[in-house]
């Protein structure tokens, strides 16, 4: 076990970081807290100081994955001078990350398929994939105020989740008609 006392804020940075490695490169059912703490050099009453449960630790690795890609779409955005560039220089900088699109991506996979089964994790995902999206719409709605996107672009008929979104898809295929081709549909 590791022999350096680290202030307790820095170990559950250390740990989150340990864990999000593992759990991407793994996966949330075949790694255990076992697994991360002898990653991490701590026992495992030490993880459990810092996080109640795996699925605790799954959940902040995803939040803290989320803040990290948040991080790196504000510089995207702030490095493009052209609000017009905004949402592709954040997909550029999605794509093109080796850190933070392969953590995210495997941790985002995983968890859409384990709140299949965990009650908590699907309504912790359906929440976060609403929050994703809704950032998203933000930076475009920023980009409209600006002349980049047409007003008559409608970004809330685009921003809806929910479920499988059956009764939003006419105003979200009328809203991007619009925006293809300035006209409604027929």
């Amino acid at each position: 076990m590791s022999t350096i006392r680290l202030p307790a804020e820095e170990r559950r940075a250390a740990l989150l970081e340990t864990a999000c490695a593992a759990f991407s490169e793994g996966s949330y059912r075949g790694t255990t807290t076992a697994d991360i703490a002898r990653a991490a050099g701590v026992s495992e009453p030490i993880l459990y100081r810092h996080f109640e449960s795996k699925r605790d630790l799954f959940l902040a690795c995803l939040e803290e994955t989320w803040g990290g890609l948040r991080t790196m779409w504000g510089e995207a955005i702030a490095a493009a001078p052209d609000p017009g560039l905004w949402i592709p220089e954040m997909g550029r900088s999605f794509i093109q990350s080796e850190v933070e699109r392969p953590l995210i991506s495997n941790l985002w996979v995983q968890a859409l398929a384990e709140g299949i089964e965990d009650p908590v994790i699907g309504a912790y995902m359906k929440e976060h994939m609403h929050e994703v999206h809704a950032y998203v719409v933000r930076v475009g709605k920023r980009a409209q105020a600006e002349g980049a996107i047409k007003a008559e672009r409608d970004l809330d008929a685009e921003r809806v989740l929910d479920g499988v979104m059956h009764d939003k898809w006419p105003a979200i295929r009328g809203a991007r008609m619009r925006w293809l081709t300035g006209r409604d549909l027929d």
